[in-house]
């Protein structure tokens, strides 16, 4: 049975393009399903001088298309929603929000309980939980908890200051930072895979693994995100934080149980397990690149609005990861990510080793390959396991054959999307899904050493635009012996 959870939701940033692109949506989404209903309330927040009537239209705009938003629907939905014009510097401002807040919790009696979501820029996310804290908009009969959007920082030094302003104002079990990755259903899906699967358990690790691959591929390019992209490029947009939280949850031990607290310490061990580099291991094992139209139609980044004729920023990465983690020791772990690349996909494919004795050998068939599970994150959600066989009509000749599985489109479009998965644990409380700072804190300070890498080269490889990188990317991975692992087909 769904259980309405009550509370007053307030966020900064509330005319933002986030808030319009996902989070009215996946509220709304949450409405649809009794997660929401009667005790809630959301607050928007911005400097825009806006009505509450108006603020309201601008909600219903942003559900066009959604499911389920029928007229009456989003009607009753949007009449939860009020809009205060903030000054997220002025006290006074916070002063007649912590009234509004207590009002509308009287009015929907939602139990005191309090969300606070940062969908705006970074910066200021120090200065509101100061202000949430000193004009008292904390509860005292409900819960508080704080939802942060990343970027977090922009390295380790800018990462810590901001988390120490944080937490200032809220302990670290209040604190809900998140990675829309670790809302995707086959993210999640990584668990039950590998802990639910005795078939997989006692192979998921160095004396079997060969290496694992995870492709982060971005079909379009920088579109309006020049602005923030010239600031924090790929390694930043997409290492830091998605790539790595996909390491931590492909070779974190089993945890103890299902809780937050054994989560997190489980991938506590792998993140804190990344082997440390030095300047010039970070320079020979990390590329990047640049991407560069292809068509006349086609602009190179260094031409789209918004970005220096000069930028030197990366649209591109690709790298060598290592664990000193005893489970993972020898196992390379290759990364990529990239804007305008072949076609949207994300997939993480785990390469086992061969048999060590090929018994086939003598009847023609002297290389015995390895197996493969390759987990399809998104668009398309399914995995493909390859495993050897005999040919047909042939003596012992022995083939690849892949085993595929993919959920059909009508079951991801039923499927709650990332951002509706996320909220809805805030609201539980549960921060399984989230990321700790512990976790944060290691990224930055290996992605750091690799930053400094490239700031002390002035070289910039390009790339075609719908290729998958620069052949870098591809020398990375043959100077050890090993070719990527890509699925270029959708399969839909």
């Amino acid at each position: 049975m769904t259980q309405e959870q009550a509370s007053v939701i307030t966020i900064f940033g509330g005319s933002g393009d986030l808030a319009r692109r996902k989070l009215y949506p996946a509220l709304f989404q949450l409405y649809r399903h009794g997660i929401l209903h009667d005790h809630f309330a959301v607050i928007g927040t911005a400097r825009r001088p806006w009505t509450n009537e108006y603020y309201r239209d601008v909600i219903a705009t942003s559900l066009e298309g959604e499911a389920g938003a029928v007229s009456d629907s989003v009607h009753a939905f949007a009449s939860h929603f009020y809009y205060q014009s903030h000054d997220v510097t002025d006290a006074d401002h916070y002063v007649t929000l912590r009234k509004l807040s207590a009002q509308l919790d009287d009015k929907y009696s939602a139990g005191g309980n309090r969300l606070f979501y940062m969908a705006m820029a970074p910066q200021f996310f120090g200065i509101i939980a100061s202000h949430i804290r000193s004009e008292q908009l904390l509860s005292a009969s409900g819960y508080n908890r704080l939802v942060i959007e990343k970027p977090f920082g922009h390295d380790f030094d800018s990462a810590k200051e901001l988390n120490d302003s944080i937490n200032s104002a809220f302990d670290e079990d209040q604190i809900y930072r998140i990675d829309h990755y670790l809302g995707k259903e086959m993210v999640q899906s990584l668990m039950a895979i590998r802990f639910g699967n005795p078939v997989f358990k006692p192979i998921w690790n160095r004396d079997y693994v060969d290496n694992v691959q995870i492709t982060l591929a971005e079909a379009v390019g920088v579109e309006e995100r020049a602005g923030y992209y010239e600031t924090a490029g790929a390694l930043r947009d997409m290492v830091q934080n998605h790539i790595m939280q996909l390491i931590a949850y492909v070779a974190m031990p089993e945890p103890e149980s299902l809780t937050p607290a054994a989560v997190h310490q489980a991938k506590r061990s792998i993140l804190e397990s990344l082997k440390p580099l030095t300047t010039a291991q970070a320079a020979d094992n990390f590329v990047r690149g640049q991407y560069v139209g292809d068509t006349p139609d086609q602009r190179d980044y260094v031409q789209e609005d918004g970005v220096a004729a000069d930028s030197k920023t990366e649209t591109f990465v690709a790298g060598r990861i290592e664990l000193t983690d005893s489970a993972w020791t020898g196992v390379p772990f290759y990364v990529r990510t990239g804007k305008h690349m072949t076609r949207k996909s994300t997939q993480i494919t785990v390469n086992f080793k061969p048999t060590e004795h090929n018994i086939f050998a003598p009847v023609g068939c002297p290389d015995l390959s390895g197996n493969s599970l390759t987990i399809f994150v998104e668009p398309e959600e399914g995995y493909r396991l390859v495993v050897n066989g005999k040919q047909l009509g042939q003596d012992y000749h022995v083939g690849q054959f892949p085993l595929n599985f993919r959920h059909t489109a009508n079951e991801i479009a039923n499927a709650p999307e990332a951002y509706e998965h996320l909220i809805q644990d805030a609201l539980a409380g549960n921060q399984t899904n989230f990321t700790r700072w512990h976790e944060l804190k290691a990224t930055w300070q290996y992605v750091d050493k690799i930053r400094e890498a490239w700031d002390a080269s002035p070289d910039m490889p390009t790339y075609e635009s719908g290729s998958m990188g620069p052949s870098a990317s591809d020398d990375l991975l043959a100077k050890y012996g090993d070719s990527w692992s890509w699925d270029g087909s959708a399969n839909d």
